[in-house]
C-alpha cells in the first residue's frame, strides 16, 4: 500500500526522482531565503509597506517548501538507504535555513512590539488629553479606567 504526500504526489520511487526533488527544495529554500533576507532588511530600514508586499511571494513559497519538505518525509527511508550523503547535505542546509528564518521573526516580532508600544503610547496621550482633571477622597488625582477610554481610529494609507 503506497503512502500520498499530498494531491497527487506519491512518495519518491527511485534515486533520480529523489534528485530532483532535492534539487527543488533547494532552488525553494534558496528564492525563500532571498524573499525572508529581503523582508528583514525592508523591515529593519523601516520599510514597512515595501515588506508588506513580500507577503503574498513569501507566501507561496512556504507552500512550495512545504509541500517538498512532506514528500521527503515520506520518502526518508528510501532516502537514507540511496542517498545518505545529499540528505545529510540537505539536514545541514535545512538547520542554516531555520537559523536565519530564526532572525527574520525576530526582527518581525520587534518591529510588532514597537509599532504595538507607539500606537499605545499615543492612545494613551489622547485619552490624557480628554481625561477631566478631578482628585479622589485622599487627595490625589483619580486616574482614568480602561473602560472609559475614547476608540482610535487609525487610517493605513501611505
Amino acid at each position: 500500500m503506497s503512502q500520498q504526500t499530498g494531491p497527487g504526489r506519491p512518495p519518491i520511487a527511485s534515486v533520480g526522482e529523489a534528485q530532483q526533488v532535492i534539487a527543488n527544495l533547494e532552488r525553494i529554500m534558496d528564492s525563500l531565503l532571498a524573499t525572508v533576507e529581503e523582508e528583514t532588511a525592508l523591515v529593519r530600514g523601516g520599510h514597512l509597506g515595501e515588506a508588506s508586499k513580500l507577503e503574498a511571494a513569501k507566501s507561496e513559497l512556504a507552500g512550495h517548501y512545504l509541500a517538498e519538505t512532506e514528500r521527503l518525509k515520506a520518502s526518508k527511508e528510501f532516502l537514507k538507504r540511496s542517498l545518505p550523503a545529499a540528505l545529510d547535505g540537505l539536514r545541514r542546509r535545512h538547520d542554516t535555513f531555520h537559523a536565519i528564518l530564526q532572525i527574520n521573526l525576530t526582527v518581525l516580532a520587534t518591529a510588532h512590539a514597537v509599532s504595538e508600544g507607539i500606537v499605545r503610547g499615543v492612545s494613551e496621550a489622547l485619552n490624557r488629553t480628554e481625561v477631566p482633571q478631578t482628585y479622589g477622597a485622599t487627595g490625589r488625582s483619580v486616574p482614568q479606567k480602561p473602560k472609559n477610554r475614547q476608540p482610535m481610529a487609525l487610517s493605513r494609507t501611505f
